[in-house]
């Protein structure tokens, strides 16, 4: 075996980088509503979701697997390659945290794998059936299931309920939904941090470190657990603000209900070595539970960003990977190039994201959409009620909404002993 060069070190750390975006970019999928529905504070949902998340890392390695011996040929890879694909992967991870949008860190990581590939050693060094049966269907069933999974529980759990105590009922919840995002914590670290166990093993079989078919070594297992715990502690703001409180407004009951199906299907997708996204699960889960409950409402245009940022992760990617592939194909200086690009963007989206933060203290408070168009003209062409007025004064607001209001007095409609006692009326 030869040792760790210095080139397949570089590529390490970077996959670990990856794993911590990862970490942070996919914390809302497990908290998100605890936080949003006040079952649990901030601060200590990010600490049990990160622990939870390096428990899990232990539990398997089947999606690793997957990753270091399914998606592409190891022969005739360099592992320059791996190092590409993680710059595709690591720089739309940040877009779409800067963004908001909760998109897939792992089809970031598949298509930036399958890119790099493309461009190194053409359409051979990709195995297609393995993307087909184990990235791409999942991808589409995954959130079709969760997310009917959870309209059907939420739907269920009111059913149940109708007529409990709302107050009791809401505090049984509560306390479900903490159990059910610790499932969903645990099911994040039995699939998305495999993923970077299993690119690391990638990149040692292609540095001819372990033989190819090898299982993740401990350190890499280790490692791997410990960069997606801190990513997840420190907290994806922005995007646990999009999921929790942007997407659709959630109780208790839809929490539970949401957190419970998501951790299921990761769960089993995991067993199986489905290496899907836990982001998109989760995401459907919460619009299926936004659905379930009546008068229930899901904010189609956030819904709908999300799900471009899910059709264009892979190919933006993927063109990201082919491009930082046929940099370092130059020689040292096109890999130091690449390097020295990827620090680049970094500092970058993080500069940008500086301008207008969303940290623990503000994590909840979300601007309502404006009015609509046609709202707002309606509004503004209706004329006040005609005839007489039935209170005593009619209060409405100056032209300046800040200045005094002007009382209008109420003109009489008939006689005083007929008439019913008025209260003042604020228009």
């Amino acid at each position: 075996m030869e040792h760790i060069t210095l080139l397949l070190g570089i590529v390490i750390v970077t996959a670990l980088v990856f794993d911590f975006t990862n970490g942070f970019h996919d914390t809302a999928n497990a908290m998100a509503t605890t936080i949003s529905t006040g079952a649990l504070r901030p601060k200590t949902a990010v600490a049990m979701s990160a622990t939870l998340n390096l428990v899990g890392a232990f539990l398997s390695v089947e999606v690793a697997k997957t990753i270091s011996g399914g998606i592409i040929n190891e022969q005739g890879i360099r592992v320059e390659v791996i190092f590409a694909a993680l710059v595709g992967a690591i720089l739309w991870n940040l877009l779409t945290w800067l963004l908001g949008l909760p998109s897939s860190s792992s089809h970031a990581l598949f298509g930036g794998l399958i890119g790099a590939a493309v461009a190194s050693a053409g359409w051979s060094a990709v195995n297609g059936s393995t993307i087909v049966t184990k990235v791409l269907i999942p991808a589409v069933a995954a959130p079709i299931v969760a997310g009917l999974a959870a309209l059907l529980a939420t739907r269920l759990s009111y059913a149940i309920g109708n007529r409990a105590d709302e107050k009791a009922t809401a505090k049984g919840y509560r306390a479900g939904s903490i159990a059910s995002a610790a499932l969903v914590s645990l099911a994040h670290g039995t699939n998305d941090a495999q993923k970077t166990m299993g690119i690391i093993t990638l990149a040692l079989v292609t540095g001819g470190v372990i033989a190819p078919g090898s299982n993740p070594p401990t350190w890499v297992i280790v490692s791997a657990g410990l960069a997606i715990a801190l990513g997840t502690y420190l907290g994806g703001w922005r995007i646990i603000r999009t999921l929790g409180k942007g997407l659709t407004d959630l109780a208790p009951q839809q929490g539970f209900a949401a957190q419970t199906s998501a951790a299921t299907a990761i769960l089993a997708s995991s067993h199986i070595g489905f290496s899907l996204s836990t982001t998109q699960v989760c995401s459907g889960a919460v619009m299926g539970a936004g659905v379930g409950r009546k008068g229930g409402v899901v904010r189609w245009s956030t819904a709908t960003r999300m799900l471009v940022a899910w059709v264009m992760t892979l190919p933006a990617a993927g063109l990201v990977g082919a491009g930082a592939e046929l940099l370092t194909k130059q020689g040292t200086w096109g890999t130091v190039a690449t390097g020295v690009l990827l620090v680049a963007g970094a500092g970058v989206i993080w500069t940008l994201a500086r301008r207008a933060p969303i940290t623990i203290d503000n994590v909840n408070d979300v601007e309502t959409e404006p009015a609509g168009v046609v709202t707002t003209a309606i509004a503004a062409v209706i004329p006040p009620p005609a005839g007489p007025l039935t209170a005593d004064a009619v209060t409405a607001p100056a032209a300046d909404a800040t200045g005094p209001r002007i009382t209008i007095p109420a003109q009489s409609t008939g006689s005083s002993t007929e008439a019913e006692p008025t209260r003042p009326a604020t228009v």
